[in-house]
């Protein structure tokens, strides 16, 4: 039967106390070493102690030895499909700098004798990776050389994220919902707001419109140069700029001579979920035309721009270069 020994470890130009502070905030709501939002954060039912239990995503254990500010074991549960622990060790070295190491000894059983050396692995690599180096920059103010995700973790990454979906218009983006008596069209589509992402609707607004997957930007410049020919008017980067808010939605958008156009960006009130709602006046037949042309696309493109600003936004606050 195969047996998981796998360990990180890195010598931290720092005093063991300042590490110590940094690992007892493991799982709770300040917890200063956890990679977050980068992955998805570590949750304990109750502050670090032997007992509390929790897990980040579908990795599920409880604490069941611990030394405040030293070391703290993990025992897998059963459900996870592993049968041992991890843990996280400081040590303290006799120059003054700090020993930081975690380690994990399991037997994979199940399902997990295939998916630990496909792809949890490689993922649990790359966090821990990240988490020292969340703990050298905390520790010494000091950014570290970053290492890199590999391209199966970035691929592995993207299979995970959520995907936007079309839904009806929320009721709660009472921006949208008011700013034209008739629009000609009113759709929206919405995403599960990754675990740690900001809960700033204008963030997300930013994340969508200002830094847009490369194609759709290709999409963007060629709409540009293309729209004279028809007289349209060009809409320049002010077309996104934000015109009212409201807490949890801001709503971004301009007028035309062929249409009006309004982008409302809602953080829902249970926070979970991030939705976008587009709402178009038509003017005359050269806005008919236009939106005959850009409405096939316009889902495909929504839906990508979102997905895009999950894994962006999901992937700041590391210290790791991507």
């Amino acid at each position: 039967m195969a047996f998981v020994r796998n360990t990180h470890q890195r010598v931290i130009h720092a005093p063991a106390e300042v590490l110590s502070e940094l690992i007892d905030t493991l799982g709770g709501p300040h917890d200063r070493l956890w990679p977050s939002p980068a992955w998805v954060p570590m949750r304990l039912d109750r502050p670090l102690a032997v007992g509390a239990d929790g897990g980040h995503g579908p990795i599920r254990y409880r604490v069941s030895e611990h030394e405040p500010g030293r070391r703290v074991r993990f025992t897998f549960r059963p459900e996870t499909g592993f049968r041992g622990h991890h843990e996280l060790v400081v040590e303290p070295l006799p120059d003054g700098n700090t020993f930081l190491r975690h380690h994990v000894e399991a037997v994979p059983f199940g399902t997990s004798r295939l998916t630990w050396p496909l792809a949890i692995r490689p993922l649990h690599d790359a966090l821990i990776e990240d988490l020292l180096d969340n703990a050298e920059q905390a520790a010494t103010g000091r950014r570290p050389r970053p290492h890199r995700w590999s391209t199966w973790v970035r691929l592995l990454r993207r299979a995970g994220t959520p995907s936007a979906r079309t839904c009806p218009v929320p009721k709660e983006a009472r921006l949208a919902g008011t700013v034209f008596d008739a629009p000609h069209h009113a759709g929206a589509f919405s995403i599960k707001r990754p675990p740690g992402t900001s809960t700033d609707p204008q963030v997300w607004a930013d994340a969508v419109f200002r830094d847009p997957p490369r194609w759709v930007r290709g999409l963007l410049l060629l709409r540009e140069a293309s729209v004279g020919a028809v007289c349209i008017e060009r809409a320049g980067r002010s077309a996104f700029d934000t015109v009212a808010e409201r807490p949890g939605e801001v709503l971004l958008g301009t007028d035309a001579g062929h249409l009006d156009f309004r982008v409302s960006v809602l953080v829902g009130d249970d926070r979970d979920t991030v939705a976008l709602t587009t709402v178009v006046l038509l003017h005359n037949r050269r806005g008919r035309l236009y939106w005959t042309v850009v409405r096939p696309v316009h889902p495909v493109v929504v839906r990508a721009m979102l997905g895009h600003a999950a894994r962006r936004l999901s992937e700041r606050g590391t210290t790791a270069v991507r």
